[in-house]
């Protein structure tokens, strides 16, 4: 991982044909191809890659092919391994089943160009992908493309995917089903092991919360308490003994994880580490702007009495879907990859209301509060459909505007959801390239600038939470000017003061992100200081801008 947080993510390129295919191919196709390609990614420190089994993963370059031909940085990411662990493992139990395996059509570099876009928005290499129908467009292609379509087709016997760490050998081994065996019986008693750890450690918890009671009590009597003794003689408290007897060892005193420490139990304790990283994030960083007062069940009854009669089958299991994700506490892997054919359907189908469309967006301005919101957001990067929708917002209704600017609002909820939505990465829309930054500012401005209080209120939010991450500068190069100039525009329309807060606290990062800010604000004005007075708060930031502006 680097000092930023991100991890490099590479595609491993392997020619099955070990060269064959570049002599070959000419004299048995009829036409020149280089290889026949395999690709895996490689990502948090393994090498992830799909075939007739399912998902597997294995060291990089572990595989039976041994090296790759080639490695190519596909760039950084900065999903969280937990994130992506969730999404991996709803793509095992989906769409690359082991069942779902197709060696034209759905094979290992559709799995690759799949995670490649999940993780940093970028496709593989145009010739892995086109491989397929450069073959199919050969007379021997013609011929035996069926053929090998039946044999590829799969079974029923599909093997779901674990996360446990899965090592492809080399070399076959006689013994290679009894190993399989030793160690999903490892794997359970890990499991086993970490249900016990997990059952002692609220015990130790327990006692120490009774000790620390009753070396309180010890203190005020005058006493000492014998936790202290216990401390001189073994140079560690009880606690952090029986935590130690927990672990079944202590680190080295570099730090370093004990030969003892089973991978299960390393993986635990990055993602511990992980989580413990991404709380103290939440709680360094300044609050978002963010709208909670929106009752799922309201929502969600009101959507399926409007669409009475009009849902599908199909449409009909995404509302259920929603449902347990909104109200049962489900996590976000039960919205399947139809759920957002289902929301593009209501937000774009003109036979379907704009009430309609308002509960649907309020739903899923709950559902952005969740701190797993971001594997729908993941699912969207293909098509687009909630991005493409909010760079439409002065085309929508006043009532559907509020309900995507409130969506976008919680979106910052989270650390994952709300760096989506500064996602550089473009695609085309409307014969225009567009991009997560650039709908995220549309928005922003947008809303800010409208006589709408409603939409004002959520404008100011939406700037000042843009303004608030932390991020590189890079992701404001193109839009800090555009926000700052909606931002000097919307002070002539004197602002409360709440708002002014928000927005100048905006402007005060702008001015320091981009060297054009100071002498825009010079040069157009309002200067901030004449809103000077209307609180401390606001005063204090107008102090900040004006070090700037000088």
């Amino acid at each position: 991982m680097d000092d930023d947080g991100s991890h490099k993510v590479e595609l491993y390129i392997y020619d099955l044909t070990q060269g064959m295919a570049a002599v070959m191919s000419s004299m048995i196709l009829g036409r020149h191809i280089e290889g026949i390609w395999h690709t895996g990614v490689v990502v948090f420190g393994r090498e992830y890659f799909f075939g007739g089994q399912g998902i597997q993963s294995c060291p990089p370059g572990g595989t039976v092919l041994g090296a790759p031909q080639k490695v190519e940085k596909i760039g950084e990411t900065f999903i969280p391994f937990q994130v992506f662990k969730d999404y991996v493992r709803g793509l095992a139990e989906s769409t690359f089943r082991g069942s779902c395996y197709n060696l034209l059509k759905h094979n290992c570099n559709t799995f690759s160009n799949d995670l490649c876009q999940f993780l940093c928005g970028i496709s593989i290499p145009k010739y892995i992908l086109d491989l397929p129908q450069e073959f199919l467009g050969t007379p021997l292609g013609q011929t035996l493309g069926p053929l090998i379509e039946s044999i590829s087709a799969g079974g029923e016997n599909t093997q779901h995917f674990s996360f446990e760490p899965q090592i492809t050998a080399r070399e076959s081994s006689p013994g290679f089903d009894e190993l399989n065996s030793e160690i999903e019986q490892a794997r359970l008693q890990s499991i086993a092991l970490n249900e016990r750890r997990n059952t002692i450690k609220e015990k130790i918890a327990k006692k120490e919360r009774k000790k620390e009671k009753k070396k309180r009590k010890s203190q005020a009597n005058g006493h000492i308490n014998s936790e202290s003794d216990y401390s001189s003689n073994t140079g560690m408290s009880e606690v952090e003994a029986n935590n130690a007897e927990v672990n079944g060892a202590t680190t080295n005193g570099d730090g370093a994880i004990p030969s003892e420490m089973l991978p299960s139990e390393k993986v635990l304790e990055d993602e511990a580490k992980e989580k413990r990283e991404e709380e103290e994030r939440k709680r360094q960083r300044d609050p978002p702007v963010i709208f909670n007062n929106i009752d799922p069940k309201v929502e969600l009854e009101a959507l399926v009495k409007l669409l009475d009669g009009k849902l599908s089958k199909d449409d009909e299991t995404s509302i259920e879907e929603l449902h347990q994700y909104l109200l049962e506490g489900e996590g976000s892997w039960a919205l399947s990859d139809g759920f957002l054919v289902f929301a593009e359907r209501v937000l774009r189908d003109p036979g379907i209301s704009t009430e309609t469309r308002v509960h649907l967006l309020r739903a899923l301005a709950n559902a952005a509060l969740k701190d797993d919101v971001i594997l729908l957001l993941h699912q969207d990067r293909r098509d687009h459909v909630l991005m493409n929708y909010a760079q439409d917002i002065d085309r929508h209704s006043p009532e559907e505007q509020q309900a995507i600017a409130l969506f976008m609002c919680n979106l910052f909820e989270n650390s994952s959801s709300s760096e989506w939505l500064l996602y550089i990465s473009e695609w085309t829309y409307n014969n225009s390239q567009t991009s997560n930054i650039r709908a995220s500012t549309k928005v922003a401005v947008h809303c800010l600038l409208a006589s709408c209080p409603t939409l004002q209120d959520y404008g100011t939010a939406i700037i000042h939470n843009l303004a608030c991450k932390e991020v590189k500068t890079v992701v404001f190069d193109d839009v800090a000017v555009e926000l700052a100039m909606a931002i000097l525009q919307f002070f002539n329309s004197k602002p409360n003061e709440e708002h002014l807060f928000r927005t100048i606290k905006a402007l005060a990062r702008f001015v320091t992100v981009s060297p054009d800010v100071p002498q825009l604000v010079q040069m157009i004005g309002p200067n901030p200081s004449t809103f000077k007075g209307t609180s401390e708060r606001v005063d204090q930031l107008i102090a900040q801008v004006a070090k700037k502006i000088r």
